[in-house]
This record gives C-alpha cells, structure tokens and sequence, in this order.
C-alpha cells in the first residue's frame, strides 16, 4: 500500500480529500497533518472579521472531511520534513513516513522591526489558522479603551487582502465602539491600491476606501513600527494607534531547513505538474508554491490547482505519468467593503454593489457546505 501524506489542510488538500472520498483508492493509505481539525476558508474571512458571518461558517470540518475520505488525521503540525528518509516530524513529536508527500501550508508574514517606544498594536494577518486568536486579543484590547477620543487604524499592505481586511476591521471596531472616533489609513507601495487590476476596479476599490474614510498614501512602503507609529521607506512616520500587518507574504520558517528548493521568499518551487522540483513524489500547492512566473498569493489559485493536485497524487502512487496546470490567465477577484457590498474584480472588468457582495457570500457559502457534512456543527 502507498503512504501518501498531506502536509497542512489548505484548500488544494479539500480537493484532495474530496476525491478520495468520491473515488476510494484500496490501494492508497491517506494521512493528513494539520494544526487543528477546522481549516479557514481564506474567502469567508473578512465577512467574520467584519461581524457578517461566525468564525464556524469560515471553517472547514477537515475531521469530517477525512472521515469521508478514509483518511487518517492527525492534529498537529509539521515541523520538519526529510525527503532522503521520506519522513516529516510534527510538533507532537511524532514522525510519519511517507512514499508521496503534498505540502498545502498557506503561508505567514515577514513582521516588522520594532524600535523602541510605545509601539501601536500589531495585527499580523498571516498566518491564517491562528487569525481568530490574535484578532480576539484586539477585540479584547478594544474593549478596554477609555470612551471618546480618537484611534488611528492603519494598515500596512495596497492589495486586495490589505484593503479589504481595512475595511473590515474599520466596521467591526466602529460597531463594537461607536463612543471612538475610528480614522483608517492604508499604506499602499504602489501609486494604486490592486496594482495588478484594471483601471475600473482600482477605482472603485479607491471609491470604496474613501467611503469608509481612509486615506490612502501612496507610493508608501511601512518598514518598522515605532513608538505611536509606523516608520515608512522614505522617513516619513505615520501615525497608528493599531497595525493591521498585510505585506511581506513568506514561506514558513521551518521549509529552509530542509532539501526542498525554495526560491527567494521561502516558497517551494514547483513544476507545472506541481511536483517540487527535484524531488519526486513530493509536491506544493497554494500559497506555499513557487511558480515561474510567479502567482499571486490568492486563495482562487489554490481552489484551482485542487483537482488537478488531487489527479495528479493518484497518478503518484500508482506510477502513472503526470499532468501539467496551466493556471489561468485572469481570476475573479470579489472584495468586499465591509458595508453590505463588494467589488467584483476580473482583468479590466470591474463592478460593484450590495448584490456583489450577496453573490460573494452565496459562493463562498457553497464552498464551505461543499466540504462540510451537514450534520457538521
């Protein structure tokens, strides 16, 4: 019987789990490690962050789901891998062997320098599974605060996930404290916040923003958080009472002790087949990933790549040839705006509205019920 082993619950690994599920393999012994039994869905994050939805209708049930699968769960991450032995080493301490191995890990944040001084309080966004505790810590400190006076929010990151999280947040923090003035900020490195959409939907987005009342700087790279701030590229300081930590998407820290090749950030370079590049039997999906050329770090990318992970592993264990992926050219991007709408972003194609945001939630909402039982809780 052939070991494969998923490596992290990410969204490639629901496909994968899903597949084995639909198709049982007799051959084919499935395990899945994984830090907690509920994976994020990255989609349904800022409608929780924004008091639109509970943290469990973000979650996927990956108990459930390898239940379905036959597949064998264990929770605790990995914190090592060997692919000379063919073994990973978790935090329990336990270690699997493998004779196929996937890794769908996410990915987490380079954090600023601190200097000295009363620092603002930082929210780094990354990583993803360990979000709803850190963003209850600052709910918690929120709660604390003295009545009136004023909160400078500002969030260090001009893409998608930093001006939609702003966005989010400012709603929440406002719902949760009307008695504060909220005032939010977004540091954005390129002269637009998307850089990489259309002219319409950097538009919009900058309309959106404008609504919410924040003000965007631009061209504004925040390097270090400083006493009652953040210190930008230029020497400029922006004031901040709190720091949402968007930017500077990395590999996990463990991934460079091992053999895998990674490319300058601390992703694993990959073939089109998804196969890691010079290591047979071992593949990356999702953001932990390294294409030529690159991806964006888009959680669509990794809902893609799954069914094509999930042939391609069964192809694995059984000797057979590989398949490429060919990633698409453009994906639809929904953003929402924290106010009941969203922005519908694809190329130079750009809408916006409260019917947007509705199709948003209904199509992250089917993701969620398509991995998750419906008796799940």
């Amino acid at each position: 019987m052939t070991r494969l082993l998923l490596i992290g619950a990410g969204h490639a690994h629901a496909f994968v789990l899903e597949a084995f599920a639909r198709r049982p393999d007799s051959d084919i012994s499935v395990t899945v490690v994984s830090e907690s039994r509920l994976a994020a869905y990255s989609g349904s994050v800022p409608a929780w962050l924004a008091g639109e939805c509970t943290l469990r209708e973000t979650q996927v049930d990956v108990a459930a789901l390898c239940h379905r699968a036959g597949a064998h769960l264990i929770p605790s991450p990995a914190v090592a891998l060997d692919t000379a032995t063919r073994q990973v080493t978790l935090a329990n301490g336990d270690v699997i062997p493998f004779d196929v191995a996937s890794l769908n890990i996410g990915s987490t944040l380079a954090l600023p320098v601190q200097h000295d001084g009363p620092l603002p309080y930082c929210l780094a966004m990354r990583p993803l599974g360990s979000l709803h505790e850190r963003w209850q810590a600052l709910r918690d400190s929120v709660a604390q605060l003295p009545s009136g006076g004023c909160q400078q929010v500002v969030s260090v990151g001009g893409g998608a996930a930093g001006c939609e999280t702003l966005m989010s947040v400012l709603a929440q923090l406002r719902h949760q404290r009307p008695d504060i003035d909220w005032r939010g900020h977004l540091l954005s490195a390129t002269r637009d916040p998307l850089p990489d959409a259309g002219r319409l939907p950097r538009w919009l987005t900058r309309r959106a923003l404008a609504r919410a009342d924040i003000r965007v700087h631009s061209p504004v790279r925040g390097e270090a958080l400083a006493a009652g701030g953040v210190s930008t590229h230029d020497d400029r300081f922006i004031e901040a009472d709190i720091v949402l930590w968007a930017t500077g998407a990395v590999g996990h820290g463990w991934l460079s002790d091992t053999r895998l090749p990674l490319d300058a950030k601390g992703f694993i370079r990959v073939e089109s087949t998804l196969e890691v590049i010079g290591q047979p039997h071992v593949f990356a999906a999702g953001d932990c990933a390294a294409f030529n050329p690159p991806l964006p770090n888009a959680g669509v990318y990794a809902v893609r790549m799954g069914p094509h992970l999930a042939d391609n592993l069964r192809r694995a264990c059984h000797g057979e040839p590989l398949q490429s992926w060919q990633p698409p050219k453009r994906v639809l991007a929904l953003i929402g705006t924290g106010d009941g709408h969203a922005i519908a972003s694809r190329g130079a194609f750009g809408l916006s509205g409260k019917w947007v945001w509705e199709w948003k939630r209904r199509i992250d909402a089917r993701f969620i019920t398509r991995f998750n039982p419906p008796f799940s809780n």
